[in-house]
């Protein structure tokens, strides 16, 4: 069961890190048409700024939850690595508690602030829902709250390889 679980941790982490990485590569892309439909074809575009910093917080908040996964989230342990290892575990734990709880307050008010703000249209691009656009801020928390579950129940998975899945379904298949 553990196996199973941290495999499906895995390919979340997976996701995570490429949509993270798509949502960068698209703003790499998108940046530079607006800067040139601007200055070289003399007519700026409506839809590259409202995109880019759409793509931005869908990078910010999903690649949040593999840093977190990844153990590479900003952190400061100058006192917590002086304490004690029974009052560091409690001060970790407490550390998890007080993440699980700002995911929780994300995933719920974030799901609240898309569903109160649906019926509204960005003005820069009429056709996107302006609850679309938060919609980052509930999955992040949602995926990092996960990843917060997963280091209280199986522990830290930061210096864990992930293997590559298609070797893992073969091997298991072939046992």
């Amino acid at each position: 069961m553990k196996n199973r679980l941290l495999r499906i941790n895995d390919r979340i982490y997976m996701a995570c890190i490429w949509i993270a990485g798509l949502a960068v590569l698209g703003v790499a892309l998108i940046i530079p048409w607006g800067i040139f439909a601007r200055y070289v074809l003399g007519t700026g575009s409506s839809w590259p700024e409202p995109t880019a910093i759409l793509l931005m917080l869908v990078f910010t908040f999903v690649g949040a939850a593999a840093s977190y996964r990844a153990g590479a989230h900003m952190s400061v342990a100058m006192v917590t690595d002086r304490l004690p290892p029974t009052v560091r575990r409690l001060v970790g734990l407490f550390s998890q508690l007080l993440m699980a709880t700002i995911c929780l307050f994300m995933t719920l008010w974030g799901t609240k602030l898309c569903l109160s703000t649906w019926n509204q249209f960005m003005s820069a691009m009429p056709t996107l829902r302006v609850g679309i656009t938060y919609m980052p801020i509930p999955i992040g928390g949602l995926l990092t709250l996960v990843f917060v579950v997963e280091k209280l129940v199986l522990g830290d998975q930061s210096n864990r390889r992930v293997v590559r899945f298609d070797l893992v379904e073969e091997s298991e298949g072939a046992a």
